[in-house]
């Protein structure tokens, strides 16, 4: 039975192959030459479309059968799989800054009768950070700054001086020197790359030399490279 279905839905579907190849045909014949074009574009079309049909009969019906395996016998005829055993619980972990207990003669003896002890019992978590990750951590945000100062001042340069004579708006060019400024003027940021930053936005806010502000952009770009490779 299901073959038989599967047969149908293939013959059904050759058909419209068939069909639609051989009107294709047809009508490319008729563009391109008269009747006799149209008839042998047709007729090769459409013997094109059920030999390929013919040809992949066998992936048709291999997709349309169902698999053997998931047959209600088949379910039924494999053997249970066997229980897996749960993994045994692992004790919870107490706190990191418990301290252990010291006997009474270790105490008297010193730290050092009582042996080594595991740096981590001792670690308590409210500890200030080491100035070290400190410093990492201004010196980052000062090189995000000055990242942000970069574009800033970029994308007011942009405006300043555009592609086209109407491609910025007056409004425009003054958000981005309002934002330009408004990112030099952010605490944290290194000395030399600040003075570099006031050069840049004189030189764009002259909107007279393209080339000018095009130089104190890639000074101040120079500026925030040396200054990243300085840390």
């Amino acid at each position: 039975m299901r073959s038989s279905v599967a047969a149908r839905i293939h013959l059904l579907i050759t058909s419209v192959l068939v069909t639609s190849a051989t009107a294709c045909g047809v009508c490319v014949g008729l563009l391109l030459g008269g009747r006799l074009t149209a008839a042998l574009a047709g007729g090769a079309a459409g013997l094109g479309a059920g030999i390929g049909a013919f040809l992949s009969r066998r992936h048709v019906f291999a997709y349309l059968r169902p698999e053997a395996a998931a047959s209600p016998s088949a379910t039924l005829s494999e053997p249970l799989a066997a229980p897996v055993p749960a993994p045994a619980a692992e004790p919870a972990a107490g706190p990191s800054h418990v301290r252990l207990p010291v006997p009474a003669g270790a105490a008297e003896a010193g730290p050092e009768a009582a042996g080594p002890q595991d740096p981590s019992v001792h670690a308590d978590p409210a500890a200030p950070s080491a100035p070290s990750d400190r410093a990492d951590a201004t010196g980052g945000y000062a090189e995000g700054l000055a990242d942000a100062v970069v574009v800033s001042i970029a994308t007011y340069q942009a405006a300043a001086f555009p592609l086209t004579a109407l491609g910025v708006s007056d409004e425009e060019r003054a958000a981005r020197r309002a934002f330009a400024y408004r990112v030099c003027a952010q605490e944290g940021l290194p000395p030399a790359v600040r003075v570099s930053a006031a050069a840049a936005l004189e030189a764009v806010d002259q909107g007279v030399d393209a080339g000018r502000a095009h130089a104190a952009m890639k000074a101040l770009s120079l500026t925030v490279y040396d200054h990243r490779g300085a840390r």
